[in-house]
């Protein structure tokens, strides 16, 4: 409700500035005690290896850096996922980069991996008090070359690896020059073969094993969708999470600003992310869960990914139009869901 009359003044500002606003003003109201943790009962999920308290979880982007853990924690996420980080720092794309498109609840990014760097967001997630599962989300700086990515996905790996629950690949944003062609077949062979070996390695040093998923794009062909799971199947990748921005604009081509270049994401993206799910759900046949993401707005949203074979999902653009109240509409509509289908 405090929302709903909040974001009128925070939609006169333009995008990113609201979004400092916004966490800003989360992590001061924390600080001084006025946020009530919101804790939502609901049968855990074991997936990935893993116990989430409930399956709905912020997506990467909207924390890139791990600078707001413990206020995010306060909104009744059964995970978190930050980043993306790169090895390096970097300043990302020249501003203006984020778009609202309010008339499809819709919004254009094309930040470019913007952040610290992995070893600030390593720093800030050991001050951190939260203990929830955690995802981080690595990715490759602009300027290294595609064919040394592997090298920035390992260092990034090396460095989350012991504050992570779960890794995710990044190989899908259209906001970095060429990445997305580390999901052409060979590219991805070579890149999923280096990172188990070191996944392997890491889980010997650290004792423990540390699962790792790989984010695809929803402008993806049957066939690519098909040779993507095969080889995720092949390398025994432990998650898949569908999907990234889309660089269409069906549906919304005369609406203003929809012709800036970059990742569309929320209504718009929903039922070609859903289907992406569905593809990726029968192809599998559940070798993998698949976490499922974009254009959720809704608790019918989210069920509808459950449904068409989703085992968690993730909220990004939803939170920017409707706040935090869709995690607790979200969480409790799913948590009934299963609660009478157990019975």
């Amino acid at each position: 409700m405090f929302y709903t009359l909040l974001r009128p003044l925070l939609f006169k500002l333009d995008p990113e500035s609201a979004h400092h606003v916004t966490f800003n003003g989360i992590e001061l109201a924390r600080k001084l005690g006025l946020l009530t943790p919101t804790v939502i009962a609901c049968p855990s999920r074991t997936v990935m290896g893993l116990s989430f308290p409930n399956p709905v979880g912020l997506a990467a982007g909207l924390d890139k850096n791990g600078e707001y853990l413990d206020a995010l924690a306060m909104l009744g996420f059964g995970f978190i996922e930050i980043g993306t980080v790169t090895p390096r720092p970097q300043p990302g794309n020249p501003a203006p980069r984020i778009f609202r498109i309010p008339e499809a609840s819709a919004i254009i990014n094309r930040l470019g991996f913007n952040n610290l760097g992995v070893d600030q967001l390593v720093e800030n997630v050991r001050h951190s008090a939260y203990r929830g599962i955690l995802g981080i989300n690595i990715g490759k700086n602009f300027d290294t070359p595609l064919e040394k990515a592997v090298d920035d996905y390992r260092i990034g790996l090396q460095k989350v690896y012991p504050y992570a629950s779960y890794v995710t690949v990044n190989i899908s944003s259209p906001n970095t020059q060429n990445l997305r062609q580390l999901q052409n077949a060979d590219a991805l062979d070579q890149l999923l073969d280096q990172l188990k070996l070191e996944q392997a390695k890491l889980a010997q040093v650290h004792a423990k094993y540390v699962p790792m998923a790989v984010k695809i794009a929803p402008d993806l062909s049957e066939t690519q969708i098909q040779s993507i799971a095969a080889l995720l199947i092949k390398h025994r990748i432990d998650g898949v999470i569908a999907t990234n921005t889309t660089i269409a604009r069906t549906g919304i081509e005369d609406l203003p600003a929809a012709q800036e270049s970059g990742g569309l994401s929320g209504a718009p993206l929903t039922q070609r992310a859903t289907a992406v799910i569905r593809q990726l759900h029968s192809m599998l046949q559940g070798a993998m869960p698949v976490i499922g993401v974009g254009g959720i707005l809704s608790a019918h949203d989210a069920q509808d990914k459950l449904a068409a074979g989703a085992s968690l999902v993730q909220l990004y653009t939803g939170l920017i139009y409707r706040g935090p109240d869709l995690v607790k509409e979200i969480a409790r509509a799913v948590c009934t869901d299963h609660a009478k289908k157990s019975n």
